[in-house]
């Protein structure tokens, strides 16, 4: 059985809504949390641990959330910024020409 949480909020003319698992910790990995000084001394060996397990990490200052670590994805590919936006663009008509008669700009009369 499936347990959700459902939060709606009406506020000036626009509806806000949210869905919360109730049960959490059965189905998902619970978030590791650590310290931001323990963070600051054993950084590198929790990023590779991050890497390793595919666990996120929370890290904290005083108990409160200041950053999630989250695993790197492997379906983001890098993509060049160089020909990102070919096949995006289709260029319709003159695009050199001005847009109106030389013989109509009052500044180029003599």
């Amino acid at each position: 059985m499936l347990f959700a949480l459902m939060t709606i909020c009406y506020d000036h003319d626009t509806l806000y809504w949210s869905v919360e698992d109730a049960m959490p910790s059965k189905r998902r990995k619970s978030m590791r949390e650590v310290a931001i000084s323990e963070f600051k001394a054993k950084c590198l060996a929790l990023l590779q641990e991050v890497s390793k397990t595919k666990t996120p990490l929370r890290v904290t200052r005083r108990g409160k959330a200041i950053a999630d670590v989250i695993p790197a994805s492997l379906e983001t590919e890098e993509r060049s910024w160089i020909g990102s936006m070919s096949d995006s663009i289709e260029i319709v008509g003159d695009i050199i020409s001005p847009v109106v008669d030389m013989e109509t700009i009052e500044a180029l009369k003599n």
